[in-house]
């Protein structure tokens, strides 16, 4: 049985008015220190952000959502916080903020390969639910 890597990861939420408190779940990102991994993917549902808050600037929340995967990755593209390694990106990443873009509580799992596990993750929690075809 191959070995099982123990990992944590956080959500990224959409809170189109923070006062409200309703999310949209927009991301997510996955921390694997045993296997240095850190990864991110992120989604912003249209349809479900104008039912939520049609006066919502979406163009400005993506923007803000695609510097998370940059950061993950590291480097002088992703700023000072680049620099940073690894586990302190992912700590940076989670700490709970009051922005329209909030991460939610941090969670663990265990997993053969990190990337399968983040895009299992985000398959489950960030996309729309899969429709049965009629």
């Amino acid at each position: 049985m191959p070995a099982r890597h123990s990992f944590d990861y956080v959500l990224l939420r959409l809170a189109p008015h923070v006062e409200r408190e309703e999310f949209i779940n927009a991301g997510v990102i996955l921390y694997c220190r045993s296997l240095r991994f850190l990864g991110c993917r992120v989604h912003l549902d249209d349809a479900r952000l104008a039912a939520l808050a049609p006066d919502f600037d979406a163009a400005a929340a993506r923007v803000q959502l695609e510097l998370n995967p940059l950061i993950c990755a590291g480097g002088p593209q992703a700023g000072p916080i680049g620099a940073l390694e690894q586990a302190e990106r992912f700590r940076w990443l989670a700490a709970p903020r009051s922005t329209a873009i909030q991460p939610a509580t941090v969670h663990c799992g265990l997993c053969d390969d990190p990337q399968a596990a983040l895009d299992e993750l985000f398959q489950r929690l960030v996309l729309p639910p899969s429709r049965p075809r009629a």
